[in-house]
């Protein structure tokens, strides 16, 4: 007897993946491994976002190859249930500035309804004193990433 498939998830569940969860990992062409970093996204029901710090490894990486995965996943502390979704494609810079202002304005909205720790402020560039709002005010410390050209997506599921 063969190994047993995980089962996969179809289109209706892994967005429903998506759109609940708010944290990921990307998984970046470094040198000789894979620089993996976790971040916060939206989904605006076509495609990831995400803000980046503009300092660290992962600008390097991006710059030189965009290309990337990202993964999703929820899972019960026992992993008597779990879920994830890994999607491999492109992340390009959001320049349109009305655009990067709507994206950032979404992450606030999405920060203040899940009630996060001010500590998020640090992950994004900013101090823990400043107000949420810094975020789409004080946009020049961060980067507006979108997923693009997504060529595979992944989404494997515990029970059918």
């Amino acid at each position: 007897m063969g190994p047993k498939r995980i089962p996969s998830m179809i289109k209706r569940e892994y967005d429903s993946l998506i759109r609940n969860q708010y944290m990921c990992r990307i998984s970046f062409k470094g040198g000789k491994y894979p620089h993996i970093a976790p971040f916060l996204y939206i989904f605006d029901g076509n495609y990831l976002f995400f803000l980046s710090t503009k300092y660290g490894k992962k600008i390097e990486y991006f710059r030189e190859n965009p290309h990337v995965t990202v993964e999703i996943d929820n899972y019960h502390p026992d992993l008597s249930d779990y879920k994830f979704v890994t999607l491999s494609g492109r992340l390009v810079e959001v320049k349109d500035e009305k655009e990067r202002v709507g994206i950032r304005s979404n992450f606030v909205k999405m920060i203040k309804e899940k009630k996060f720790s001010k500590n998020i402020m640090i992950a994004l560039g900013h101090s823990i004193d400043e107000p949420i709002e810094a975020i789409v005010d004080g946009g020049d410390r961060t980067l507006v990433w979108k997923l693009v050209g997504v060529e595979k997506i992944t989404g494997l599921k515990s029970s059918p």
